[in-house]
């Protein structure tokens, strides 16, 4: 295997990472919310209903902005049923994912839930646009934000939070070009209303941030065409507009599979160069950032199957979406995080959806225990040291053949460079069966040692953690990694996800 290559010098560098990168994805969908963060009478479970064993490891993780509460049903969804006494709020039918709602868990506990994780957890608050419009939109704004003195800033206090919630940060409806959403819309339509919500809520808080809904994947029909006419609409009035990709392995092509980042990293130069279009055309100053605020991977072909199945009949809380991640899957996902940080200038939201049970780092069992999937590690490793400045990384590496990508880079790479000084090489090597080696001239960056290199890898490119194995995989040390003379030498595993950090 012939050695891949590239140079890291602190004067090419990409742009700085915004926190919001690692931010994640709560829906009332399935158990993400119900016997996922909120159980009351689990053992572990404080007064409020909370899983201790899951707020620990949604800490661990290290996830910030924490997007609520859809997704799909939002487009549904009435933000009146989910404050107030909860033995008042009424059970609703969930269009979106065909169950029922029954609103125990609403809007004060969602913020409750994530004034718990840590000051680093920040609501990212979608409004319905499908099923609903302006006014409920500045409704939820004043309920959530006005300190007092108003019907519905009081309302909130007389609810027992005299605290307004200050939610910064509002997605303008969800996936409104999807014909499978509750209220679709055309891309002139979503785009007026867009606008229209967004004015008026600006006339509030002129430094609300807002996000316009983009195409929910690449290969929607009206991709490109969409995000242009959406923000002909609203670019000065929004600040972001968004991106959701999910990806899965089809008819068997692990090979494409390993190479999903390749379609994630076109999707979001694909973005910028719309984004930018429309303000040349509008000769503005301004920048349209990208909130990536859905990704994973899913394998959404088992969806599809009980989806269009009669076996779904309005449960509260049915088990959906609840895959199981291999190793091969972690790999794959890390190459994501690799794609989102290597576009940090850009991409200043991301949101790994989702959080618990539902296509997720973190699963539990009612009444049971709570533990790790494979993909919780690259998270956790991403969010914890990939803070700081993200360098230019051009790899030169070995390639290999795939079926929808052609030729494609075996290394896939990124470094990010703390405010100390010290830098941070995340690493991919999509080989199945060869091992990669490395070398990586580090310039003026005045590194000497090799802190640590930890790599996910397994023999078993199928092992998964399980409630029955909940630890069978978990990263390991890398032995041999050094730093001589400027050069960081490594070998890279077959199918593994590297850490490799350097002071």
């Amino acid at each position: 295997m012939h050695t891949a290559r590239f140079t890291l010098d602190p004067a090419f560098k990409v742009g700085q990472v915004n926190p919001r990168l690692f931010g994640s994805f709560v829906e009332h969908l399935g158990r993400c919310v119900y016997t996922g963060i909120f159980e009351p009478g689990h053992p572990t479970a404080d007064a409020a209903g909370i899983r201790q064993d899951v707020l620990d490891l949604v800490r661990e993780l290290g996830v910030t902005a924490i997007r609520y509460p859809g997704g799909n049903f939002v487009s549904g969804y009435k933000w009146e049923d989910s404050v107030g006494p909860v033995e008042d709020r009424p059970r609703r039918l969930d269009l979106a994912w065909r169950s029922t709602e029954t609103n125990r868990f609403g809007l004060s506990e969602y913020i409750a839930f994530l004034k718990k994780v840590g000051p680093q957890a920040e609501p990212m608050m979608a409004l319905n646009l499908g099923t609903r419009g302006v006014a409920e939109a500045l409704e939820l704004q004043e309920y959530a934000n006005h300190p007092a003195g108003t019907a519905l800033a009081d309302l909130r206090a007389a609810h027992g939070d005299k605290e307004p919630f200050g939610i910064k940060l509002w997605c303008l409806g969800n996936e409104m070009d999807g014909p499978w959403q509750t209220g679709h819309k055309t891309a002139t339509e979503y785009g007026r209303l867009a606008a229209e919500t967004a004015r008026a809520m600006r006339q509030i808080d002129p430094n609300v941030e807002l996000v316009a809904c983009g195409s929910s994947s690449q290969s929607m029909p009206t991709f490109a065409e969409w995000e242009a006419t959406v923000l002909q609409e609203t670019y000065e009035l929004v600040d972001y507009i968004s991106l959701h990709a999910y990806y899965q392995p089809e008819n068997g092509d692990i090979d494409s599979f390993l190479a999903s980042a390749v379609d994630m990293e076109s999707f979001i130069e694909n973005v910028v160069a719309t984004a930018d279009h429309i303000g040349a055309k509008l000769k503005s100053k301004k920048k349209i950032n990208l909130s990536f605020d859905e990704w994973n991977v899913w394998y959404i072909s088992d969806w599809h199957e009980i989806e269009n199945s009669d076996t779904r009949d309005w449960a509260e809380a049915p088990r959906l979406l609840e895959d199981n991640y291999s190793v091969t899957d972690a790999v794959v996902f890390g190459s994501l995080l690799i794609a989102l940080l290597r576009h940090a200038d850009r991409v200043t939201v991301a949101c790994l959806a989702q959080l618990v049970n539902v296509i997720a780092p973190i699963m539990t069992e009612p009444g049971g225990p709570a533990w790790r999937q494979t993909t919780f590690f690259p998270f956790a490793q991403a969010a914890r040291y990939g803070r700081g400045e993200v360098l230019d990384v051009r790899v030169d590496s070995p390639t290999y053949t795939t079926e929808k990508y052609g030729e494609t880079d075996l290394l896939h790479a990124t470094a990010v460079r703390a405010e100390d000084g010290s830098v941070t090489v995340f690493a991919v090597n999509r080989s199945r069966t060869e091992a990669l080696p490395l070398e990586v001239a580090l310039g003026a960056l005045n590194l000497t040692s090799v802190v640590e290199h930890s790599a996910l890898a397994d023999a078993d490119p199928d092992a998964r953690n399980t409630l029955a194995e909940p630890e069978r995989v978990a990263p390991h040390a890398v032995e041999g990694t050094a730093l001589t003379d400027g050069t960081l030498t490594a070998v890279l595993e077959p199918l593994s996800w590297n850490v490799i950090r350097l002071s």
